[in-house]
C-alpha cells in the first residue's frame, strides 16, 4: 500500500522555478481560519497591491460557510477578520500568512470563533501579565492510515527506543518535524523547541512562553505550517489523542505562570491555582477535549504517563498527574505549573480562557462570563 500521496512525488524543482519568479509590488496574503469542526483550518490567498505593514492594512474577506460546516448554502457568506500576521515561508517575503476569526454577516462570532471571547477574558486578567507554553503532540500517518513508517502487518519493537531518539529504527519523520521548525521560525511563530515523543512516528513542538491570546494565535499557525508540510512529504500530521490503544496518546500539555507565580515565593500563588483547578476539574475535561466526544477519555486513562480522566491529582515531577509541578520549581518555590490534561486536538483558546478565568477570575466575574455565553 501507498505510504505517501501521490501529490508529494511531484517535481518540487519545477514549482522552486516559478516561485524565484518576481512579483513586482504586489503582495500574496494568504488568509487562514478554523473552520465549522473547531478541530481543521482551511485557507485562501489574494492579491494586495502593496506589503502591508501591520494587521490594519489586510482587509476583511468573506469565504463561502456552507463549505466548511459554517452556514446554510441559502446565506452562506462569512467574513474572515485578520487579527495576526506572520511571514508567509512558502511563497516568501513580502508575502503574509495571516490567522483569521470567523464571523456571521450579522458581525456575531462564528460558532467556533472562541479566539474573540478568550480574548475578552485575556483583557480582563492583563495585569497578571499570565503567560502560557503549550507542547502540541502528533503523529505523522501515511496515507494507507497506519503510523509513517510501521510495518504494513504488524507493529514495530515496543516502546523505550523512541522518545527523544536518534537513527533509523527509532525516528521516523524527521524530516518533516525539522522543516516544520525551520518554517515557524522563519514566520515569526514562538516555537520554543521540539523532540521525537513515547511512540514511534509520534513529535511534539512547544510553542511558547507568550502572554494572553497570542499563545492560541501561534499555536493555530503553527498547527497550520505543519499541515501545509506535511502536503509536500506526502503524509498526514493527525492530532488523535490516542491514535492506537496500548501505547501512549497524544496531548497538548499547558504550561501556566502569572507575574505573581514567578515572583519571590509564588509557590504559594501556584498551589492556590491548583486548588481552583481541582474544584472545576469536570468543567476543564469538557473544554479540554475539543472533538465534543470522548477522544480524551480514551487518551486519560491513568496510564502512560497520564492521570485518570474521573480524578484530579497534583504533585511535584509526577508525570501521572493531572497538575505537574516541576521539580525546578518546587526548589526555587516560584515559576508555573502544567496542566497535562488537554487533550491534542484541543482549541489552545477554549484551553487558555478556561484556565485564566478559573484562576484569576472573581466569581462574580466568572458569572458575568457565564451570563455573555461564553
Amino acid at each position: 500500500m501507498e505510504t505517501v500521496s501521490i501529490s508529494s512525488r511531484l517535481n518540487k524543482s519545477m514549482r522552486q522555478q516559478y516561485l524565484s519568479l518576481p512579483q513586482g509590488e504586489k503582495c500574496m496574503v494568504t488568509y487562514v481560519w478554523i473552520d465549522g469542526t473547531g478541530r481543521e483550518l482551511r485557507s485562501k490567498t489574494r492579491t494586495l497591491d502593496s506589503e502591508p505593514k501591520d494587521i490594519q492594512d489586510i482587509p476583511v474577506w468573506n469565504f463561502d460557510g456552507s463549505s466548511t460546516y459554517q452556514s446554510d448554502g441559502s446565506n452562506s457568506d462569512m467574513n474572515i477578520v485578520p487579527v495576526c500576521m506572520f511571514r508567509d515561508p512558502f511563497s516568501l517575503d513580502p508575502n503574509k500568512l495571516v490567522l483569521c476569526e470567523v464571523f456571521n454577516f450579522d458581525h456575531s462570532p462564528a460558532q467556533t470563533n472562541h479566539r474573540n471571547s478568550c480574548n475578552r477574558v485575556m483583557e480582563k486578567v492583563k495585569e497578571h501579565c499570565i503567560w502560557f507554553g503549550m507542547e502540541q503532540e502528533y503523529t505523522l500517518y501515511g496515507v494507507d492510515e497506519r503510523p509513517f513508517g510501521w510495518p504494513a502487518n504488524g507493529y514495530p519493537a515496543p516502546q523505550g527506543p523512541y522518545y527523544c531518539g536518534v537513527g533509523a529504527n527509532c525516528a521516523y519523520g524527521r524530516d518533516v518535524v525539522e522543516c516544520h521548525y525551520k518554517a515557524c521560525l522563519y514566520a515569526g511563530v514562538k516555537i520554543y523547541g521540539t523532540n521525537a515523543e513515547v511512540m514511534p512516528s509520534q513529535w511534539e513542538f512547544q510553542v511558547g512562553p507568550c502572554e494572553g491570546i497570542d499563545i492560541g494565535d501561534h499555536l493555530w499557525i503553527a498547527r497550520y505550517l505543519l499541515h501545509r508540510i506535511c502536503e509536500d512529504f506526502g503524509v498526514i500530521a493527525s492530532m488523535d489523542p490516542k491514535p492506537l490503544k496500548d501505547w501512549n496518546g497524544a496531548g497538548c500539555h499547558t504550561n501556566v505562570s502569572t507575574k505573581q507565580m514567578r515572583e519571590e515565593g509564588g509557590r504559594h500563588e501556584i498551589d492556590r491555582a491548583i486548588e481552583e483547578l481541582r474544584k472545576k476539574h469536570s468543567m476543564h475535561i469538557r473544554v479540554y477535549d475539543a472533538s465534543a466526544g470522548r477522544d480524551n477519555e480514551r487518551r486519560l486513562t491513568g496510564l502512560h504517563e497520564t492521570a485518570s480522566i474521573h480524578d484530579f491529582s497534583s504533585a511535584v515531577a509526577n508525570r501521572g498527574c493531572s497538575i505537574r509541578i516541576p521539580r525546578q520549581v518546587g526548589e526555587d518555590n516560584r515559576g508555573y505549573f502544567e496542566d497535562r490534561r488537554p487533550a491534542s486536538n484541543c482549541d489552545p483558546y477554549l484551553v487558555t480562557k478556561a484556565i485564566a478565568r478559573t484562576c484569576l477570575l472573581s466569581s462574580e466575574e466568572e458569572e458575568e462570563e457565564e451570563e455573555d455565553g461564553v
